[in-house]
């Protein structure tokens, strides 16, 4: 995205295109009264739907376009209401679109006579940037439209399989003479009847495809046409050739018929203006070219041109900028030109905060039309049922079998059960915390005073406590692998070799452990006072018991440093054994695997750590002199020197597991998993193309950087569309040179990228990785692999094309992944960082490792009175809420990425102790904790997840890896 010069100053009736400062107005939230209706005389305006039906609206005269459009977007319970507008008929027989910001009724001549239509107003590039099934409905039916009108032109290819998944949509699966019927009598596109057996050959091979599969697929097709979301304008050139307007995300396009002739991108574009019928294009200097500075095209009238340049402002507005421009400072004695400005949220506010209001969402249902003798079906791709008058029938063998109606709503919010997948199989955006119903119990706080007078106050007490709270999730991790090894042991597709090395390794650790916990219970416990044992002090001290069992752990630790080796034997084995990939992504896909396998597997190493932070706190808690010192420091020098021996296997297991995790994340990638290769850094980054600014997923290695783009497939992956290689690269800020706020140039030997983070301390943890991998890359002898499947490795992003040719091969891509998907893990730190906008390094991850922390908390919500008791486990940047520690897998989570942790402020009213408050933009939880010192342990383990790397960095002691 490149912005205007900022000394550019328009006059007249031209508007410079350059960036915002406001933040944008957000539009009706789901389920919100309609917006205050000003006073004044009303009027009943009539409004045509995408579906043909026609709503009446009862609206004040006096009310801007605005009110009368929150109501229309209301009515359907619209999210993403912004890439849609009412447009009509004005005086000069013109079809506009009803201004925002005006009032209705200097906008609306004959109101009562006056039939707005609401239709799609912004096409964006991808499909996939429309994050609402309902909003892809309403996309599918402008489809519909436009090939019904002939405005979509295409070959008959395409024209055959878009009314395949139209019909598909529709009436469902394909059934010949029911499908030859429904052709005869309904008409998608003119000059339908020689088509229609390419029609059905289409839509027989639709078989199993939901309405919103369908919708998609429609989509699909439909963006690659060069006719899509065109509108044209007619114009002549300065020598009277007769030719059309139209405007695109891309910029402004200029068509000769129906085929498009030349293009100019917005980041050419300097001014848009317009002198009585005369449209005018100031494009920035370009040594190269040898086009004019200025195009002129001339228009059939002053009024055409107008609305053409408002077009033009609003989609340059929607698709380029940041946030909703400001409104120009009213003239003081009289004023030039148009004051017409866009009013809205952008492209990018939207997207923002529809992830945001995940959990908000109002189930979309749809009214299916079927030749079926079935009455008044209903599809709520919500549930997965088709509703009927006489009850409910499963609309698929995948989905939910129970009835959508058993699941209620608790204080506003959806159940866990409705809020644990989207409709499409996936887990929704992770951006808040839900409502845990009936899962947690509410404590008074009479209990807590009982608490403070029965329990020992001590920080010993607590430390020790915390090895009992953290231990007893150990332990259920441990029983994850052990159940693991049990699911796939049984299994002939597993090798012995690798049965064996799990069994080996991590039943007698799970069979120690669980010793080991035992005697922490009892010592705790009698710690607390519930046996005469305390009055003596014999049982107050945790240090022997650590001394004992650590000495003991000793023999156990020996293969630990060959875990490695477990990780690559299980990917080795799945890869030769289908059957036993899906053994192990079913296992992974199970709530009680809560993170991903391989990380379960590296726990043993990980919990050595935790037993030598717990006994360094309590070294130097105790003073020399204390009974519990001496074990506590003996027992601190065995198990540090266990983890010194294994600290450096220890970090070349965690670059080897993430490259394995990420390998799984991504689609269209080879060798990934090479000696030498260093996983340095992956987050989300705006890349800039010839389409605009469009979000895209980076990842950083220590010889080269991939970016992608997510699918909108239930495999939740993500899709490579190139590679950078780091040898000869070089890396410059480009804020200034592109008007595009933190951007930064990354330069190849064979392909520069422009990208923006979305902060400026983003900018600079990626410009510092960068530039240390760039280094890196020029002193060792990394991996030279090709990364990329043939398909890619042209290192060109398939997005960057200029012109996308229609093809057919093209046109029938599609039904090369017709096949049902398989499901994936959708809840992994890089779908996280995607919805959050957010990226995260090696560093962080190794910080993440050492700060984990199990306990109860009380949490509340923003607006409510009670706490909810809950057991919290803290790990890889997330909470996961049980209703208590003996459940074998937590019924909901917060990934932390982009939280801030504080403590509340007096004007809060939280008048209780150890209280610390978790906020993301509109989204506040409060917790309490039961001590100082859990108090601080919480906040400190919670920073690890929220502060940059670099300053993590400093708080935790830890330098980058090697």
């Amino acid at each position: 995205m490149a912005e205007p010069d900022p000394d550019t100053i328009s006059s007249g009736a031209g508007q410079r295109l350059g960036a915002p400062e406001t933040l944008g107005i957000s539009t009706l939230d789901p389920g919100h009264r309609p917006p205050a209706m000003p006073p004044g005389r009303h009027v009943t305006i009539r409004v045509r739907m995408l579906d043909d039906t026609e709503e009446l609206f009862d609206i004040s005269q006096k009310a801007s376009g605005k009110v009368l459009f929150d109501l229309v977007c209301s009515h359907m319970n619209l999210i993403e209401g912004d890439y849609f507008g009412l447009e009509f008929q004005n005086q000069q027989k013109m079809m506009v679109w009803l201004d925002h910001i005006k009032p209705i009724i200097k906008q609306l001549r004959r109101p009562k006579h006056t039939i707005l239509r609401f239709s799609v107003k912004f096409f964006p590039p991808d499909h996939a940037q429309l994050l609402e099934e309902l909003t892809r409905y309403l996309f599918a039916l402008q489809i519909k439209q436009d090939l019904y009108c002939g405005r979509l032109t295409c070959n008959d290819t395409s024209a055959a399989l878009m009314v395949s998944y139209i019909i598909q949509s529709e009436i469902g699966d394909f059934e010949e003479s029911q499908c030859r019927s429904h052709l005869l009598n309904n008409n998608y596109i003119p000059d339908q009847m020689p088509l229609i057996d390419k029609i059905m050959e289409f839509h027989s091979k639709n078989i199993g495809q939901t309405p919103a599969e369908s919708d998609y697929h429609l989509l699909e097709v439909a963006r690659r046409l060069e006719m899509y979301g065109i509108r044209l304008h007619p114009a002549k050139d300065r020598e009277g050739t007769k030719l059309s307007l139209t405007v695109a995300h891309t910029g402004v396009l200029v068509f000769q018929g129906h085929t498009k002739i030349n293009a100019f991108n917005w980041s050419k574009v300097r001014k848009l203006s317009f002198k009585r019928k005369r449209f005018l294009i100031k494009l920035r200097p370009d040594l190269n070219s040898s086009c004019q500075d200025t195009l002129e095209f001339l228009m059939p009238s002053r009024d055409c041109c107008k609305v053409f340049w408002k077009i033009c402002v609003e989609y340059h507005a929607f698709f380029r900028l940041f946030e909703e421009p400001k409104p120009k400072p009213k003239p003081v004695l009289f004023s030039r030109g148009s004051s017409f400005r866009f009013s809205g949220r952008t492209q990018k506010q939207v997207i923002e905060y529809v992830r945001e209001s995940e959990f908000k969402k109002i189930p979309f249902e749809r009214v299916l039309r079927s030749c079926l003798t079935l009455p008044c079906i209903v599809v709520s791709s919500h549930y997965g049922h088709l509703w009927l008058r006489a009850g409910v029938v499963s609309n698929s063998p995948h989905l939910s079998a129970s009835s959508g109606h058993s699941h209620g709503m608790v204080n506003g919010q959806k159940s866990l059960e409705l809020c644990s997948h989207s409709p499409d199989g996936r887990l929704p955006s992770p951006l808040t915390s839900p409502l845990l119903n009936d899962a947690c119990s509410v404590r008074t706080d009479d209990e807590d005073e009982v608490r403070r007078k029965r329990f020992p106050t001590d920080r010993a007490y607590f430390i020790a406590k915390e090895l009992l709270t953290t231990e007893r999730t150990y332990v259920k991790d441990l029983e994850v692998v052990t159940s693991f090894q049990s699911a796939v042991g049984q299994d002939e597709a597993t090798p012995d070799s690798l049965k064996d090395a799990i069994f080996s390794t991590f039943e007698p650790l799970h069979k120690f452990h669980t010793g080991f916990l035992r005697e922490v219970e009892q010592r705790l416990a009698l710690w607390e006072g519930r046996s005469n044992a305390h009055i003596k002090g014999d049982y107050q001290r945790i240090g022997d018991v650590l001394l004992k069992n650590l000495q003991g752990l000793k023999p156990l630790t020996a293969n630990l440093s060959k875990q490695s080796e477990i990780l690559l034997e299980l990917e080795k084995a799945c890869k030769a054994s289908r059957r036993l990939e899906g053994l192990c992504r079913d296992f992974e896909l199970q709530k009680v695997c809560y993170i991903p396998l391989n990380v379960f597997i590296l726990r043993p190493l990980h919990r050595l750590i935790h037993y030598k932070q717990i006994l360094e706190r309590l070294c130097k808690h105790y003073p020399a002199t204390h009974v519990d010192f001496r074990d506590c420091r003996a027992a601190l020098a065995d198990v540090s020197e266990v983890v010194d021996q294994l600290q450096g296997s220890l970090i070349k297991m965690e670059n080897l597991q993430k490259l394995l995790e990420l390998k799984k994340d991504l689609i269209g990638v080879d060798n990934l998993v090479v000696p030498g290769r260093e996983f340095i850094r992956l987050g989300c980054l705006s890349k800039l193309s010839g389409k605009g600014l469009q979000q895209r997923m980076f990842f950083l290695f220590n010889d080269v950087i991939l970016y992608t783009s997510r699918g909108m497939t239930a495999t939740n992956q993500f899709k490579v569309h190139g590679q950078l290689p780091l040898h000869g690269m070089t890396i410059r800020e480009s804020e200034d040179e592109w008007g595009v706020p933190h951007a930064f140039t990354l330069v190849g030997q064979q392909q520069s990228v422009v990208v923006a983070a979305s902060s400026l301390v983003e900018m600079e943890k990626w410009m510092e990785d960068v530039k240390m991998a760039i280094e890196m890359a020029k002193t060792s002898n990394g991996p030279s692999s090709e990364l990329l499947t043939s398909s890619l490795t042209d290192n060109k992003c398939p997005e960057d094309s200029s012109v996308e040719a229609e093809s057919e091969d093209d046109m029938t891509a599609p039904h090369a992944s017709l096949e049902k998907p398989t499901p994936h893990r959708g809840n992994t730190m890089v779908h996280v960082c995607w919805h959050r906008n957010t990226s995260v390094s090696m560093v962080d991850f190794s910080i993440a490792v050492e700060n984990q922390l199990s306990g109860n908390l009380l949490r509340k919500f923003k607006n409510s009175n009670g706490w909810q008791k809950l057991w919290v486990v803290f790990t890889n940047f997330s909470l996961f809420f049980y209703k208590s520690h003996q459940d074998d897998y937590p019924l909901a989570s917060l990934p932390l990425l982009g939280y801030s942790v504080t403590v509340p402020s007096e004007s809060e009213n939280i008048h209780k102790d150890y209280v610390f408050k978790l906020h993301f933009k509109s989204h506040v939880y409060y917790f309490r904790s039961e001590s100082e010192y859990t108090f601080e342990r919480w906040m400190e383990v919670i920073r690890s997840a929220t502060v940059p790397s670099s300053r993590a960095r400093g708080l935790n002691g830890k330098e980058t890896h090697a």
